[in-house]
């Protein structure tokens, strides 16, 4: 052990050494060539020593945590390091693939000669061109200074030819199996943002104009915010402090009723005289915080419920740790029939309304499927699906993630049992990399930015733990072998699951930009329940698709033939709607039984002689 700190430690001296050579050589020279005073030459001098001590004092951190684990016994990899999943990914690339094309883009470059021409005379610009002249045009490059000098032109004008050819020639690729030509697709189509010019502080004229600014200042700040992502093993997209479980997220009223060492049920304060008769049941993935459905209180699905007169009660599932290493699959299904149980017995109604968000979407397909099976399918009067599949062949670019090579690499990132959440955050970020990877990179860690402060970002970094054997068994048998359609090849609970049981009246929504459960995975869902559906598209994606309020006045839906043969059939029929869809559902919600009670006893948790647990929104939340 004592050899490997001292390896340790020789590898943080060299890196250390390496910053010094690179900051402390020599910017000298370039900058007296700008005609810069020795006041502001030791301004750059002392931005240097604060780059090389924050550095420094990084590194004696990261070996130290490390020599840590090694002495434990423990995997040294950190969540941080996400790009070891894409370049197992890259290994499935046919070989000579990438070489070959590059020598033929190599010759299409000469096409390029002419366009700094068109635009210079003896070798300086007369004006930056108009990004509309140009043959491609690409957010990342607006700001003029793209355009400003032949040499930042072409650039990126290159890279984005390049990028172009690049994902055309993996799709032009005859022969290959469809299955590796996505992963090749995702795989080159990750390695083109992460290639891009504007993430290298050489290459981008803006970040070298903000540096000669600052005098470098803007690098220290996003020095230390490299830093401190690296320490805690994850990309930070928000302001860490600009907000607070119970005071400005998850705040709407309400108190835990509820729980299991797997997940507590919150049920919520009303604020009408009367409530509908059938409480509504709302179970959340358990792979983010169930507060996604209320952010703050303009945006929280949850409060709008409650103002309409509903019941609600919400499933908060706890992170997994060691101690749930044994949990699967029955676990969440039998999780879901229990609360529908206890919230019949608390209220003393026969049946419940549910909502199941994704992934916990999936699973509630698979408990109706149970109930159905057990003759007791009464219990549950409609079940509302947000973005949820049960047919997993159109499942999108997440199937990148779930060959052979990628499972058996989460195996080994899950030694105690548990999935840390952070690789799952990594996955999801590498699905949109360019939005919340690279971005990030240039504005927060280049350009030194301050973190803004976002309640869907904070929530998309509040990560949450998986039992590692459930995640397992959940990419292998629904993602990869999508055996959820196959009648009674998957099991819970020691009950065969034939989804073409469920007659349950069932509501799915889809997000038109949905890219990690597309609309035309979700609308599969209408191939294989018997009873009746409907079916909307809404405007947007995973997240905002789902939390739009009306108060908002934003995106759009559509709606028409549910029983259309496809979601193609659907689309070309169907009729836009502007604004929220949360009206749309609520009407065919109050379709489904109108009858309303007062809110009173126990439909007021926490009244006079009930016992509950604590108020929302609760414990398991906040366990990190």
């Amino acid at each position: 052990m004592a050899t490997t700190r001292e390896n340790l430690a020789a590898f943080v001296a060299m890196q250390g050494e390496a910053v010094r050579a690179m900051m402390g050589g020599a910017p000298a020279e370039a900058l007296l060539e700008q005609g810069l005073e020795s006041s502001e030459m030791a301004e750059w001098a002392a931005t240097g020593a604060q780059l090389q001590q924050l550095w420094l004092e990084f590194a004696a951190h990261q070996a130290e945590a490390a020599s840590a684990k090694v002495a434990k016994g423990a995997n040294p990899l950190d969540p941080a390091q996400w790009l070891v999943i894409a370049q197992a990914m890259l290994g499935h690339s046919p070989k000579g693939l990438i070489e070959a094309q590059a020598r033929l883009a190599q010759e299409q470059l000469q096409l390029w000669s002419g366009l700094v021409e068109r635009f210079a005379k003896g070798g300086a610009l007369t004006e930056a061109p108009d990004p509309a002249t140009l043959p491609r045009q690409d957010r990342r490059f607006a700001d003029p200074a793209w355009r400003a000098h032949p040499a930042f032109l072409l650039l990126h004008q290159t890279y984005l030819m390049l990028a172009d050819y690049f994902r055309s020639a993996v799709r032009n690729i005859e022969g290959l199996d469809p299955q590796k030509r996505q992963q090749l697709e995702f795989a080159v189509g990750a390695l083109a943002e992460a290639m891009s010019p504007d993430n290298f502080l050489a290459l981008n004229p803006v970040v070298m104009k903000r540096t000669i600014e600052t005098r470098g200042a803007n690098l220290v700040r996003g020095m230390r915010h490299l830093i401190n992502d690296l320490k805690r093993g994850q990309l930070t997209h928000t302001d860490p402090h600009a907000f607070r479980l119970g005071e400005n997220l998850a705040a709407t009223p309400g108190k835990v009723v509820h729980e299991t060492r797997l997940y507590q049920v919150i049920q919520y304060t009303p604020t009408t005289e009367e409530v509908l008769e059938v409480p509504l049941v709302i179970f959340p993935p358990w792979i983010n915080r169930f507060y996604i459905l209320d952010l703050t209180p303009k945006k929280s699905f949850i409060k709008w419920a409650v103002d309409q007169g509903i019941s609600v009660f919400v499933v908060s599932w706890r992170s997994a740790d060691a101690s749930l290493a044994d949990v699967v699959w029955d676990d969440y299904i039998r999780a879901q029939i229990d609360t529908i149980d206890f919230v019949r017995a608390r209220l003393g109604v026969e049946q419940v309304h549910t909502i199941g968000y994704c992934v916990a979407g999936t699973t509630l397909a698979a408990t109706l499927a149970v109930l159905a099976r057990r003759g007791e399918a009464d219990k549950v009067r409609s079940a509302t699906f947000f973005t949820a599949q049960v047919d997993f062949e159109k499942s999108g670019d997440l199937k990148n993630f779930i060959d052979d090579a990628q499972l058996e690499l989460i195996g080994q990132l899950s030694p105690d049992g548990y999935l840390d959440g952070r690789y799952l955050a990594a996955t999801f970020n590498a699905l949109r990399s360019r939005d919340l990877i690279w971005n990030y990179v240039v504005n927060n860690y280049l350009l030194g930015e301050d973190y803004p402060a976002f309640d869907l970002l904070h929530w998309n970094g509040d990560v949450t733990n998986l039992p590692a054997k459930w995640h397992n068994a959940y990419l292998r048998d629904l993602y990869r072998d999508n055996k959820l359609v196959v009648p009674d090849a998957l099991e819970a609970d020691g009950t065969p699951i034939d989804l073409t049981r469920v007659t349950t009246p069932a509501y799915v929504q889809a997000g038109r930009e949905d890219h990690i459960a597309p609309a035309e995975s979700v609308w599969r869902i209408t191939r294989h329940f018997k009873g009746p559906i409907e079916f909307l598209l809404a405007g947007s994606g995973h997240i905002a698709g789902v939390v739009n309020p009306p108060a908002a006045g934003k995106y759009q839906y559509w709606t028409g033939d549910s029983s259309a043969p496809s979601l193609k059939a659907f689309v070309e029929g169907a009729s836009e709607h502007p604004g929220s869809w949360w009206p749309h559902w609520l009407a065919w919600l109050e379709r489904q039984g109108e009858a309303r009670v007062p809110a009173t006893g126990k439909r007021v948790p926490g009244g006079k002689g009930d016992q509950v647990i604590e108020d929302a929104p609760g414990r398991y939340v906040k366990t990190r």
